[in-house]
């Protein structure tokens, strides 16, 4: 089936099947940010941006997402790279398999809450997993990020 979709502000028109999911619809197109991970939507490595809101590609069919705009890190660059210096400020950047899903959830929270607090942050986090950190860096540079006082 024909699928058109914008992904980074681009038109671009997909062949997909029904049972496609997401995740694999944009690494053949080269997004290879979208990692594949738990394949139970449990980890965030797979996290895009379906109409500004995070979704997790991996349990979402290609076909879903017909009129949608995508947005993966490639998109917004200035913005990953702006956090990303938190995150390495903070010594929480380590392997960085799980940075672009993260980062994605972060630009997000950013874009939906107004002066949130720690839990505030760390529900919103809940489902980015990451096997190097002990999260505490990561919550460190978040909050710096946002503005939010210690």
């Amino acid at each position: 089936m024909q699928i058109e979709v914008f992904i980074n502000h681009q038109q671009v028109s997909l062949t997909v099947q029904p049972d496609d999911f997401l995740v694999d619809t944009l690494r053949k197109q080269g997004l290879f940010s979208v990692r594949r991970g738990c394949d139970t939507a449990c980890c965030g490595l797979c996290t895009i941006w379906l109409d500004g809101r995070p979704t997790l590609s991996c349990s979402t069919l290609s076909f879903r997402a017909h009129g949608k705009h995508i947005t993966t890190i490639e998109g917004l660059q200035h913005e990953a790279v702006g956090f990303a210096k938190f995150m390495a400020a903070e010594g929480a950047d380590q392997c960085g398999y799980c940075s672009p899903g993260f980062i994605l959830t972060v630009l997000a929270m950013k874009r939906e809450l107004i002066n949130p607090n720690e839990a505030d942050i760390s529900h919103y986090l809940t489902g980015n997993l990451c096997r190097c950190t002990g999260y505490q860096g990561q919550l460190r540079a978040v909050k710096k990020y946002l503005g939010v006082a210690e």
